[in-house]
């Protein structure tokens, strides 16, 4: 039978989009000095990949921002480049390593790289005089994240108070400061990591290799895989083996745990997340398992 009309419907995916260009394009306009915090992982790449849509052919009107723990993985902060190089976009690099040196944070020798973030994170907003901050954060991926909003308001010191969130009915976001304050932004909240992945398939986006799978040295700590390296010293009783693995997300090489796996495409990836019960920070982010609130606390205090 021949259509007499045309189907003007969009998939979940093109909603998804749409909605996620749309906050790009209002942050854009409505804020003095905004930027992406871009780490290289997928969910930041995904990020990228809407800003780029939204303003072509312009060019992206805002910088990108990565936090350097100093402890990245290599093929990470390759993509990473590959990205920035090809946009054009100019890239800010805040390294924990010298907010250390500088006295922004202070290392005790207990607390983890990915924790002194949050100071680093927090002095470079400051120091450049950001008014918001986009970030890839997902209401699918953690307690913490699943109660907060899109447009996340944060006080003079950096710091999220839950209980003070601003309403956003049919989607109108409320993004009036005082001096001091800035917001972050979350233009994916409403994707889950199947949807992230089924994006970076339809998108044919560049990622990582690592999130594919590969063969690696690596040991086990907590439940959790971890790699070899020099900054990961065994501890007593722990070997080291080469499994087939890949990993579900990336961050501080300390803490971040993979998963052993034989998903070497996009499709076979998908297929796994899609019968995955545990989100990927869940199963693999040792900076999560500290205790049961351990994302809202250091939210609180500024963190992603």
């Amino acid at each position: 039978m021949t259509p007499t009309h045309t189907d003007y419907r969009l998939s979940q995916l093109d909603q998804l989009e749409a909605e996620s260009i749309h906050i790009f394009r209002e942050v854009a306009a409505e804020f003095e000095k905004p930027v992406l915090m871009f780490s290289g992982g997928k969910d930041s790449i995904v990020m990228m990949r809407l800003a780029e849509k939204a303003f072509y052919p312009a060019k992206i009107p805002f910088p990108v921002l990565q936090v350097d723990t100093g402890y990245d993985f290599p093929e990470v902060l390759s993509t990473r480049d590959n990205w920035v190089n090809r946009l054009g976009v100019r890239l800010i690099v805040a390294s924990v390593e010298e907010a250390i040196k500088n006295g922004v944070v202070v290392d005790d020798g207990k607390t983890s790289r990915n924790r002194m973030q949050t100071g680093t994170l927090l002095h470079a907003i400051e120091e450049n005089g950001f008014t918001a901050a986009f970030g890839g954060g997902r209401r699918d991926e953690e307690k913490a994240r699943a109660k907060e909003r899109v447009y996340s308001h944060r006080d003079e010191f950096g710091q999220w108070d839950p209980k003070m969130q601003r309403p956003e009915l049919w989607s109108l976001y409320n993004g009036r400061l005082h001096e001091g304050e800035h917001m972050r932004i979350f233009p994916i909240s409403n994707w889950t990591e199947l949807d992230i992945w089924d994006y970076i398939g339809r998108e044919g986006i560049e990622i990582p290799t690592i999130y594919f799978s590969h063969q690696r040295r690596v040991f086990e700590r907590d439940g959790m895989l971890l790699s070899e390296s020099e900054h990961n010293p065994l501890r007593s009783g722990e070997t080291v083996e080469e499994r087939t693995i890949r990993f579900r997300t990336v961050g501080d090489l300390t803490l971040t745990g993979c998963v052993e796996s034989t998903a070497s495409t996009i499709d076979e990836i998908i297929d796994e997340v899609a019968v995955a019960r545990v989100t990927e920070r869940g199963a693999t982010r040792g900076d999560d398992r500290f205790s049961e609130a351990a994302m809202e606390d250091r939210k609180k205090e500024g963190y992603f």
